[in-house]
């Protein structure tokens, strides 16, 4: 087995109608310019080739299998077949698509697993396609670790980090309605959350004492209780025990007062309550190249910050930026990443 600094990352071809595609393709142009990692594409070679040619784009499309994508890298985009053919038009998501995107995932998670691939690098998918097909999971982070724990029969915490050159983010809950964060929020999820985020920021991004910043569920985080009890009781609490346990945390801190340049510059990650209080400051700052990282895995997950994108599905019009910056942090993260390591 070739080592691990030279096993290609695995891509999957997400939501095919979308951009992901598109991306894929347009990146392996650049290859060289950006000297980008080794990929390898998982789909359906021929509507890879017929993407390509409606899109103007000179790709050379070969089948491989993982072992032969690095030494193809350099001459044609190494696609891994799905076992399915894919029929969906740029823009118009079809039956095909959610099998697609689904296949494509799992493969990418069963090569890693198996010491195929680096890591994986998922191409955005669209959630409401995924659940008209009958798709249990709120989304790619949840699916991911449902696949994990299957492969190597081992309980995951997936935590979801947004990651940029100008600011971390990670919402302590994520893909629920802004009514139910109060109940799902706890002290225990905070604190596990902030476990994850320090080890492996610690592990995989080379940080020796990562500082996590912890924001305030209430505005003013809570104004001493006269904004919500909510930051005294859960976070404050949460906060004290990450400390006690040896991790660099503060807070509750006042959300509105955390992103501002000199702000950023005193932590390496902000915890944050909900969905929206994370994404929305780290879509600001980096929109076109944002990186969403999911922590927690037993291997490295990159994908890029943005959605699918229908609009711009097969216009040559979407901006790459995201992917390539996914695709070189998967690549940085993995060579100090340790194996994944498959049930027996």
């Amino acid at each position: 087995m070739s080592a691990r600094g030279s096993l290609p990352l695995a891509l999957t071809v997400g939501e095919p109608a979308g951009i992901g595609p598109d991306l894929a393709l347009a990146v392996w142009l650049k290859r060289r310019a950006l000297e980008l990692p080794a990929f390898y594409l998982i789909a359906d070679p021929d509507f890879l080739a017929r993407r390509a040619a409606a899109l103007g784009l000179k790709v050379p499309i070969a089948a491989v299998t993982p072992a032969e994508a690095a030494d193809t890298f350099a001459r044609a985009l190494p696609v891994v077949p799905l076992d399915l053919p894919i029929t969906a038009a740029p823009g118009v998501p079809d039956a095909t698509s959610a099998p697609a995107a689904i296949a494509s995932i799992k493969r990418a998670v069963s090569d890693v697993m198996a010491g195929k691939a680096a890591a994986v690098v998922t191409n955005p998918v669209a959630k409401h396609v995924l659940t008209r097909a009958g798709f249990p999971d709120p989304g790619h982070t949840e699916f991911l670790a449902r696949l994990a724990q299957q492969a190597n029969g081992k309980s995951v915490t997936p935590v979801m980090m947004l990651w940029s050159p100008e600011l971390a983010v990670v919402p302590v809950t994520i893909h629920i309605p802004l009514k139910d964060v109060v109940s799902v929020l706890t002290s225990a999820l905070i604190v596990e959350t902030g476990r994850i985020v320090a080890r492996d920021l610690a592990t995989r991004f080379g940080i020796a004492r990562p500082r996590l910043a912890v924001a305030g569920l209430n505005p003013h985080a809570g104004e001493n209780g006269t904004l919500g009890g909510e930051d005294a009781a859960i976070v404050a609490p949460a906060v004290k025990q990450l400390r006690d346990e040896g991790i660099d945390a503060r807070g509750p801190l006042p959300a509105d007062t955390m992103f501002h340049a000199r702000a950023r510059e005193t932590y390496d990650a902000a915890l944050c309550m909900y969905h929206d209080q994370a994404l929305i400051p780290i879509k600001t700052l980096a929109f076109d190249h944002g990186v969403n990282v999911t922590l927690g895995l037993p291997f490295v997950r990159t994908s890029p910050d943005h959605g699918t994108a229908f609009d711009l599905a097969g216009t040559g019009t979407a901006d790459p930026s995201s992917l390539i910056a996914a695709l070189k942090l998967a690549a940085r993260l993995a060579a100090k990443a340790p194996a994944a390591v498959p049930a027996e």
